[in-house]
């Protein structure tokens, strides 16, 4: 990696707290700031930022010292790491030893974790400063920061708004500048919901690219970052094997920082409607117009993608995932029950009767919408859509509907992308008239998550409205 000049340390933002990992590293090698000084100011950031946006759960700033005092121990021998030294937070579902695994609900015990999941482990293989794990709501299964046993996470950018979820403390923590690393699960949308609401970059990696443990169908972990290259920054390390994960794709030394683009001649789709749920909000499908504009007079070629997305597609996964909801809480006494968040407790006992024949239909419709994906999609370099049809909805609510009878019609433009196995990323695109951001959707190829990035990037670069970062 390249060092800086002295005048480009100085085009580095004022707070060490907003420096991007990029950032970071140049200016560890360059000794003109230390992984210390920069835990220190991250940790005032939070100190500062926490008892409004509560993104955070087992906050330790006294072992993010330590090991950000080791990290700078190995910069001054000459032995840093990948990554060493960049503070970092970790979703709370992605286990890291010794701290318990909630999953956001009261019901369950809190029993501390035997070890690393796998990429918390690879994390801090390179040397990252975890300062915390952050908060999600009940068993994952919202795009709120609403949960039973966390404080109610807000949004940096309006504190009466939701950061979404269920990567919820993530999104409210990279916005909010508590360094530069975050890294959520996605399984319908929950990496690129608080990142479109947030106006942060998210990316979902293809299926399997990024080892998790526990694994389950659709399910992934990926980073959620203020930069995209911060993003392909944690990809060098995130996808290193695990022998935990049976579903992982073979190890590729993929070219994560090599994110020039010419977007001249690629055939980008257009998907502005998602076929089903909620409608569009118009200021969303204006900042999608005007990008899907500004990529045709870059010389890309642009093409409408139809809706695919049935109500009996989305009808059928909410079925089985209210089953396999039930399956986890059915065994827990009506006291333990008790304790889980109202909303999710009563969507998940609309599972508890389904018959088998619903059950396997449920996921049977769940491999249409994948094979549906894939063919609206094929013909496509890219695809971009919006990733919600409505912006960050009030705090307090569990869903934009707030109805646990239609918990997914918020959804469409994004569950469909896990069911593929297809990467696809929320990039910021723009802002409403009162402020709140806008994400754009990129979806690439099967596998194809550098193609993914590097349209991130040039989109980054193009964005015609960018902001300064919020300040709570």
């Amino acid at each position: 990696m390249s060092t800086p000049s002295s005048s480009s340390l100085q085009d580095f933002p004022a707070d060490l707290a907003d420096w991007s990992g990029v950032q970071l590293l140049e200016a560890y090698a360059r000794k003109a700031t230390s992984p210390v000084d920069v835990a220190k100011a991250v940790i005032a950031r939070i100190e500062v930022c926490e008892p409004q946006l509560q993104a955070l759960y087992a906050f330790s700033p006294e072992a993010a010292l330590r090991d950000a005092q080791a990290s700078e121990q190995r910069w001054m021998k000459g032995e840093a790491r990948a990554l060493d030294g960049v503070p970092a937070t970790i979703k709370e579902n992605i286990a890291t030893k010794g701290t318990p695994v909630p999953l956001g609900t009261a019901a369950r015990p809190l029993v501390p974790a035997a070890e690393d999941a796998p990429a918390a482990a690879r994390l801090r293989e390179d040397g990252v400063v975890v300062l915390a794990k952050t908060t999600m709501p009940d068993y994952g299964m919202l795009s709120s920061g609403l949960s039973s046993f966390h404080p109610l996470t807000r949004n940096p950018w309006d504190l009466s708004k939701n950061p979404g979820g269920s990567s919820a403390g993530a999104g409210a923590a990279a916005a909010a500048g508590y360094g530069p690393f975050h890294i959520g699960t996605d399984i319908g949308g929950s990496i690129r919901l608080p990142a479109s609401w947030c106006g942060i970059f998210g990316l979902k990696p293809s299926f399997g690219r990024i080892p998790i443990d526990p694994t389950y169908y659709g399910r992934v972990a990926g980073p959620m970052t203020r930069t995209v290259r911060d993003a392909a920054l944690m990809m060098r390390s995130l996808t290193r094997p695990d022998v935990r994960d049976p579903m992982s794709l073979p190890y590729q030394d993929l070219p994560w920082l090599d994110l020039g683009l010419d977007i001249k001649g690629l055939r980008i789709g257009v998907m502005m409607q998602a076929g089903i749920g909620m409608p569009l909000d118009p200021e969303i499908r204006a900042v999608i117009e005007r990008a899907a504009k500004i990529l045709a007079d870059a010389g890309a070629v642009i093409e409408e993608v139809p809706a695919f997305i049935t109500r009996e597609m989305l009808d059928g996964l909410d079925d089985f995932w209210r089953q396999r909801a039930w399956m986890d809480m059915a065994p827990l006494s009506d006291e333990e029950r008790g304790k889980i968040l109202p909303y999710i407790l009563q969507w998940a006992e609309g599972g508890k009767n389904l018959t088998g024949s619903q059950v396997y239909t449920g996921m049977n419709q769940m491999m249409v919408m994948r094979h549906a994906a894939v063919a609206a999609t094929q013909s496509f370099d890219f695809v971009i859509s919006p990733v919600a049809p409505c912006v960050a909805y009030p705090a307090e609510l569990a869903s934009p509907i707030h109805n646990p009878e239609e918990p997914f019609e918020h959804i469409g433009y994004t569950v469909a992308f896990n069911m593929s196995d297809q990467p696809a990323s929320s990039v910021n695109a723009g802002f409403t008239q009162a402020g709140l951001p806008i994400g754009l959707q990129i979806i690439g190829r099967r596998f194809d998550d550098v193609g993914v990035l590097r349209l991130s990037q040039a989109w980054e670069e193009m964005c015609p409205d960018r902001r300064p970062w919020p300040r709570v």
